[in-house]
């Protein structure tokens, strides 16, 4: 089972689609999870799904009221998503004096076994964020194409270093995913040289680039496979499913 984090701090890079349309493109050939970790819960929303669907959600596993197997919805034969609730807003506090609170992700994902589990990370480098980091085996970092996101980097490197100290030795850097690119901007194109320079092969070849079915899938329930299969988007996240599975070969 290889368990990746897609983790940055800061919201709106495209964290949430990446792990919905990656999951359903790693899909069709593995049998992958998707968890939402965070209380907005835009991924359990972009699959669908909706608060009276729901059985149980992240928090309950987290706190050991519910098993995993429990609490997963099936969006397709092999994809599941363990779903998020707005309790997980108040996760960080209930939590917080908790014995091995850091382990809690890892402790249930024990329970069943997954090829791939995609985690989509809340916006924030709190306790949510180190569960998802302690119990993976590398971090997907999306950053947008823009100067602000490079800087941010450092801070997700720091946190991530911190739990490969202390917590989890075996993390890694699974790479660092570039989105909303548009190839004709030279804001763009420069951010992505200088994403080159200074991460190298640690940043994936594809680009996910700007496109409005991106956008407008998730209001739809669908992934954008689903909503338009001869998009931008469905180019560039079935090409990055492929480099996933190449990078996860190697590690």
């Amino acid at each position: 089972m290889y368990t990746c984090a897609v983790a940055n701090q800061k919201g709106g890079v495209g964290k949430t689609t990446t792990t919905h349309n990656l999951g359903m493109a790693l899909g069709k050939e593995h049998h992958v999870l998707l968890i939402d970790l965070d209380a907005q819960g835009n991924l359990t929303d972009a699959c669908g799904l909706e608060a009276s669907d729901l059985r149980a959600t992240a928090y309950e596993v987290l706190d050991g009221a519910v098993r995993l197997s429990e609490a997963v919805s099936q969006l397709a034969p092999n994809l599941d998503l363990l779903p998020a609730g707005r309790n997980l807003a108040v996760a960080e506090l209930a939590f917080a004096s908790r014995l091995g609170r850091e382990n809690l992700l890892k402790k249930a994902l024990a329970e069943k076994a997954y090829d791939v589990v995609l985690i989509d990370c809340p916006p924030s480098l709190g306790l949510l964020t180190v569960n998802a980091l302690n119990a993976a085996n590398g971090v997907l970092i999306p950053v947008q194409a823009e100067y602000y996101a490079l800087a941010g980097l450092d801070l997700i490197q720091e946190t991530m270093q911190g739990v490969i100290d202390n917590l989890n030795p075996g993390l890694g850097l699974l790479g660092i995913l570039l989105t909303f690119y548009d190839g004709r901007k030279s804001l763009n194109r420069d951010v992505a040289s200088g994403l080159a320079e200074r991460w190298g092969d640690q940043v994936f070849n594809v680009r996910i680039r700007d496109n409005v079915a991106l956008a407008e899938a998730p209001s739809n329930g669908q992934s954008v496979f689903e909503y338009r299969a001869k998009s931008y988007g469905s180019a560039d996240y079935a090409a990055l499913a492929k480099e996933f599975e190449d990078r996860i070969k190697n590690k």
